[in-house]
């Protein structure tokens, strides 16, 4: 029996290397997901403190802030839900910029990120040094939204999107790890998308 042709079976896709597994291409799309109602918080009342294990503890004001030195990073994102974002680009300042003035201590291996809702999410000093987090407050060239974190949210890209805190006011350097809001509730303490780690265990 002869075999079928290529036009028979049609054409297999080939699957976009930038896409984690289990992870689909969102396209132009920028799905909306919170776990609490969305603050509208005024530029000039947001404000960033960086404490707990640092030398010098600070707190920057919105125009404190766009006085440093900016910073800009263009790459993909990555939700938990499965969705991923190619090419996005989200202009603000290195955290990198921020723990230089704070001095972390010796001692510190872990960052708490609180948003003025409340919300937490724990990360690996690891994960948000060496270019590897932002804060960000604008979105391809425009006012970064209430919806996605405005006026200024976490940005950590190579992590899950549940880590890059919307509204961000604080940022706690810790000597142990401490679960934030979602990894109290069963997801994993780091969540890369290149292993999977979703949830407690992966």
């Amino acid at each position: 029996m002869p075999s079928p042709t290529r036009g028979f079976l049609g054409r297999r896709r080939e699957r976009d290397p930038r896409l984690p597994p289990g992870q689909y291409d969102v396209g132009t799309d920028w799905p909306v997901l919170t776990a609490e109602p969305t603050p509208r918080i005024p530029p000039e009342r947001w404000s960033i403190t960086v404490d707990g294990e640092v030398e010098s503890p600070t707190t920057w004001t919105w125009d404190e802030a766009h006085r440093l030195p900016p910073s800009e990073y263009r790459g993909d994102i990555h939700c938990v839900t499965t969705w991923s974002k190619f090419d996005t680009r989200f202009g603000g300042v290195s955290l990198d910029t921020l723990l230089e003035a704070a001095r972390p201590t010796a001692a510190a291996r872990f960052v708490l990120a609180t948003s003025s809702t409340g919300y937490t999410t724990n990360l690996p000093l690891a994960d948000v040094t060496g270019g590897r987090a932002w804060l960000a407050w604008e979105f391809d060239g425009r006012p970064l939204t209430p919806e996605h974190g405005g006026p200024v949210r976490l940005l950590v890209p190579h992590l899950y999107f549940w880590k890059s805190a919307k509204w961000v006011s604080r940022l706690t350097l810790l000597t142990e790890d401490r679960p934030g809001f979602w990894e109290q509730n069963g997801y994993h303490d780091r969540g890369d998308p290149w292993r999977q780690q979703r949830y407690q265990g992966d």
